[in-house]
């Protein structure tokens, strides 16, 4: 068992302070300081006291109430709080409890940080056959079957220790969703991590499955490919069953597979000057060409408008200046004049080739894929949504 690694009298002051032990009320097994061995805690708690008959001028500070005191003994251990460490939360305000926080086990910490901020608390899973196997000893405890794994463990590199799973991950990981998917989570949370066991978890729970890898750039998909093979194993077969790209790069592949050629882009500088053309033509100057190119690049293009009927509906919500239907109508001769030259000189935009791909597998029951797992999906825009949901069966858990 590995517990620790420090300098050696480090070590030891830190094992000499600590327990390892089965939590009476939770059932979790938890790594927790030995209260009468902790040198210093700072608990602030408030003071009851008189005030002075007469009024001074010093004022006198009224410190906050004690923020667990209404808590049970066993609703506090229901978290997680070990037994000789219910005295001190008890007494913690806000500003102490921020100190003692550190003393105490991880799920401790969450279960009363959620109650001091929402007033609720919300106890941690219940004791199971297998204290080892509880989802918060798991946030402490890796189990190694026999000699061969642990050495495999000792000699894998850094990336590997990378991809466990904390017990909050796993439940998101093996969850069946009804329908499609979204995991949100500030950076650093391991959203990616996530990402990857999903997609393994496909893989093997399915041996038909053909999945989708998917993120905004090219380097970031050769990223997470190098990071599924240390996943599966540099022997497994599973990755053979994953297509890994860019969102652009996969809708290219699928458009010149639908058709037989290659999309030819229009870059931003020709569609800018095509707008200013298509503009001075229909005679509308009450507008300027920046607000013409920022609506292309923002309503026209992204939504893949194209009807004077669509423009009329669509929303154009975070858009600064409102247009009424008439102003509308009137600005879509311009932008149906840039669609047509696009179209008639074969070039397309980076959304047309998401909309082109979606027409092609909308009505579809065939899918390039049987499930969809994409990572930063807060980069992705409606004609990416629309492309995305197109190649991607209408089942559950095939949008990830």
């Amino acid at each position: 068992m590995l517990a620790h690694v420090d300098h050696h009298d480090d070590a030891y002051t830190w094992a000499e302070r600590r327990v390892i032990d089965e939590h009476p009320t939770t059932g979790a097994i938890q790594i927790r300081e030995v209260r009468e061995l902790v040198e210093e805690i700072i608990v602030r708690t408030s003071i009851q006291g008189t005030f002075p008959l007469e009024p001074t001028s010093t004022s006198l500070e009224k410190l906050a109430p004690p923020i667990f005191n209404l808590l049970s003994d066993d609703e506090l251990m229901s978290v997680g709080v070990p037994l000789d460490w219910l005295g001190d939360v008890r007494r913690a305000d806000e500003d102490g409890f921020l100190a003692l926080a550190q003393h105490l086990p991880q799920e401790a910490q969450e279960g009363l940080l959620n109650y001091a901020a929402t007033g609720i608390l919300t106890p941690s899973a219940p004791p199971v056959a297998n204290a080892i196997e509880h989802p918060d000893s798991l946030r402490r405890f890796r189990v190694l079957e026999g000699l061969d794994e642990l050495k495999a463990a000792l000699e894998a590199p850094f990336e590997r220790w990378a991809v466990f799973l904390h017990p909050s991950q796993r439940g998101v990981v093996q969850h069946t969703y009804n329908g499609p998917a979204r995991v949100a989570g500030s950076a650093g949370t391991g959203k990616t991590v996530v990402a990857l066991h999903r997609v393994y978890r496909v893989l093997q729970g399915d041996p038909d499955a053909k999945v989708l890898l998917a993120t905004f750039s090219e380097p970031l998909a050769r990223n997470l490919a190098r990071k599924i093979r240390l996943l599966c194993g540099e022997a497994s077969s599973l990755p053979d069953r994953i297509v890994i790209q860019s969102f652009e790069q996969i809708a290219r592949d699928l458009l010149a597979l639908a058709t037989g050629r290659q999309p030819r882009f229009a870059d931003a500088e020709y569609v800018r000057s095509i707008l200013e053309k298509a503009a001075e033509e229909a005679g509308i100057f009450e507008v300027t060409p920046q607000f013409l190119n920022s609506e292309w690049t923002h309503v026209i293009d992204p939504w893949q408008i194209d009807s004077a009927e669509a423009y009329a509906q669509v929303p154009r919500m975070g858009r600064k200046n409102r247009l009424g239907t008439k102003q509308r109508e009137r600005l879509w001769t311009v932008f149906a004049a840039v669609r047509q030259r696009l179209a008639s000189m074969g070039l397309m935009t980076r959304a047309g080739v998401f909309a082109s791909v979606t027409r092609h597998y909308a009505s579809r029951s065939e899918k390039p894929f049987t499930h969809i797992v994409v990572d930063e999906a807060q980069d992705l825009g409606v004609a990416e949504l629309r492309f995305l949901a197109a190649i991607a069966r209408d089942e559950p858990d095939a949008m990830f």
